[in-house]
């Protein structure tokens, strides 16, 4: 998928019709804040996206290592996306709007965080990759790696991937009833639950699905 490039830092979208070429459009619909090659104190770059005037489907966000150590020598790096509305333009970065953020760590010297994706409904939706590319020892480019990252995105986002809601429907197949717990006292029969941890007073027969063993929904 194709990229502009803010040398340290590359953010692009992808016309699904049309992955070979760039979407000029898309360009002018955001800015860069920030142009650095080098930082021994630390540094941060940022790109403000008006998602309204986007004309493609996927947004891929690169960070490329354009010099200096690689992102597990660091002692720090990270990829974050917030949202601002109109009131906030103009304004300095702002803690409060981060929506969700994580930590580079990765062998290769150019790395996809996540890509956005707008659905068919208009709205776009985030799906993490923490990706790495091998990338070149210095001065990565977008122009240098466009064809790897549109087949590896592209590969990743077109797959149809197992999804919690899914399997947890195959289960309820055969159950009386499902039901949303919203943390009132649970039931005193046994029953099949699952959720990020276990709750206090559940029965002793029942089956517990958590992060621990969420494999186990997995038919066999």
């Amino acid at each position: 998928m194709r990229a502009w490039h803010s040398r340290g830092v590359s953010y692009g979208p992808d016309r699904a019709a049309d992955p070979a070429q760039p979407d000029a459009g898309a360009v002018r619909a955001g800015g860069g804040r920030g142009d650095v090659h080098t930082a021994p104190d630390g540094a941060s770059e940022f790109i403000s996206l008006s998602l309204g005037h986007v004309r493609g489907t996927f947004i891929v966000p690169q960070v490329n290592i354009y010099a200096g150590e690689g992102f597990e020598e660091v002692a720090e790096s990270f990829f974050g996306f917030m949202l601002r509305d109109g009131e906030q333009q103009g304004r300095p970065f702002e803690p409060r709007t981060v929506r969700m953020k994580s930590e580079l760590r990765g062998t290769g010297r150019v790395a996809l965080p996540l890509v956005f994706r707008r659905g068919d409904d208009g709205r776009w939706r985030a799906k993490w990759l923490h990706l790495y590319l091998k990338g070149i020892s210095s001065a990565n480019r977008v122009e240098e790696n466009q064809v790897s990252v549109s087949r590896v995105v592209r590969a990743v986002v077109e797959r149809e991937q197992l999804t919690v809601g899914y399997l947890a429907d195959l289960m309820s197949g055969a159950a009386t009833t499902v039901d949303l717990w919203d943390g009132e006292p649970v039931l005193d029969e046994p029953v099949t639950y699952i959720g990020l941890e276990r709750p206090e007073g559940l029965h002793p027969d029942s089956r517990v699905i958590t992060l621990e063993n969420l494999r186990d929904l997995i038919p066999d």
